[in-house]
């Protein structure tokens, strides 16, 4: 086994969610009068803690008003989150790394809240061990949420990888000196997610699963 340790990434990379959250950012501007950001701009800051993706895709937000966007957002995205479905042969991956031995975790932008209403509404939290939010180590790209992991576990870097779908995923990786894997059907494009030199760069869960299958 090369990889006892797999951090997943959770919005974008398990739960097709990345659309939902570009129009929570966006309605949340026009709440607050504030020009919304283009999909593009929405789309990139994705993975990043809340607070600190709003202020990168809204430059023009007042501190003072970084409160109310933040609940403004969470209005919006919990109004429709009961309906985000996550992608196809999620379940079935997690259910064979679980049983092949891999410790499986989740290292996510996500408030624990957050998360823990979308492991209750997906039905994965069986799959897995441990998980990090934003809300309660530093934003991606800090390795602080793999140290962590790794730490919990007992293990190396070398026996470890992080799997995201955005630039902030692989540079979290990077910094904690993990392999990491790119998958192109989230946030980020390819091209961009090339950049960063993840060891493969997967197209579709399926195709992550049977990756994992050879190399993991």
């Amino acid at each position: 086994m090369k990889y006892e340790l797999i951090a997943f990434d959770w919005d974008g990379t398990l739960l097709d969610s990345a659309g939902a959250i570009v129009r929570a950012i966006q309605a949340s501007c026009c709440d607050l009068g504030l020009p919304p950001p283009d999909d593009a701009t929405a789309r990139h800051v994705i993975g990043l803690g809340l607070a600190d993706a709003l202020r990168h895709a809204v430059p023009a937000l007042p501190p003072e008003q970084t409160q109310a966007m933040v609940e403004r957002y969470r209005f919006h995205y919990l109004s429709g989150d009961h309906a985000l479905t996550l992608f196809p042969g999620v379940e079935a991956m997690l259910g064979r790394l679980q049983a092949a031995g891999h410790t499986l975790t989740i290292a996510t932008g996500k408030s624990r809240q957050g998360l823990e209403r979308a492991l209750d509404h997906s039905g994965l939290r069986r799959f897995f061990s441990a998980s990090r939010c934003a809300d309660e180590c530093n934003s991606k790209p800090h390795p602080q949420m793999l140290e962590e992991l790794m730490a919990e576990f007992g293990v190396a870097p070398a026996s470890t990888v992080m799997i995201g779908d955005t630039s902030h995923d692989l540079q979290m990786a990077a910094n904690a000196g993990v392999d990491a894997l790119a998958v192109t059907y989230g946030a980020h494009p390819h091209g961009h997610l090339r950049e960063y030199a993840p060891a493969a760069c997967l197209h579709s869960v399926a195709e992550l699963d049977r990756w994992l299958a050879a190399h993991a």
